[in-house]
């Protein structure tokens, strides 16, 4: 047996047995040194590019999952997903598109005060994160989004995000966001942003909360 091919095996081992995607790190740190990582899991996609499980790059690591065409006939096997309500839904778009922002960009934008709730859910959620203080005065938290934001919409990169019309037009977003929203760049540091020291997110959900007409 070839190199390649026992590599080959080494990693669909252990994309089988992980409970999350693995990155070309993460799978090369399990390997014998030298293992050809990348032409291992090009090998693995062509494999099983027509099969029932595929392999697929999520959230910059790499899984098996079911293959789209076939995702149908999990419906009665897998838990519904929670539903997020059309608050929350609003917020997690503006956070996605337009990271780092703080609360009161999130209600500016949506022209609503945000119920107590809203951000919690989607921090309690792992969608969103805290990322750090804005340099202006009341050093207000800024939020964007996760890496389990991007592994649940099954996307690689916020590069990946659909434009607003697509979003629009498959039900998930009714918002009119401003014309000069756009994906951003993860890699990019926010340079009006310090990182929070040791703080962690205190969670005060309450979904009985109504979000009101900001004044």
């Amino acid at each position: 047996m070839s190199d390649l091919a026992q590599t080959v095996r080494e990693v669909e081992a252990l994309l089988f047995a992980a409970a999350s995607p693995l990155t070309v790190e993460d799978l090369a740190g399990r390997l014998p040194e030298g293992a050809d990582v990348p032409a291992a899991l090009a090998e693995l996609g062509r494999q099983y590019e027509a099969r029932g499980v595929v392999l697929a790059n999520v959230a910059g690591g790499w899984r098996f999952q079911t293959a789209e065409d076939l995702a149908w006939l999990m419906t009665e096997e897998r838990d519904e997903p929670r539903r997020l309500s059309k608050a929350a839904q609003e917020t997690l778009a503006i956070i996605a598109y337009h990271q780092p922002v703080t609360r009161a960009e999130i209600e500016a934008v949506r022209g609503v005060q945000a119920s107590k709730g809203t951000l919690d859910v989607l921090l309690e959620l792992g969608l969103v994160r805290m990322r750090g203080r804005r340099r202006t005065p009341g050093r207000p938290v800024t939020y964007g989004t996760t890496d389990a934001f991007l592994e649940h919409y099954g996307l690689a990169t916020l590069g990946d995000l659909p434009g607003m019309a697509e979003m629009k037009a498959a039900g998930l977003l009714s918002l009119d966001l401003p014309a000069d929203f756009a994906v951003p760049n993860p890699e990019a540091p926010a340079l009006d942003e310090d990182p929070l020291e040791g703080e962690a997110p205190e969670f005060h959900v309450d979904f009985l909360g109504e979000d009101e007409p900001v004044r």
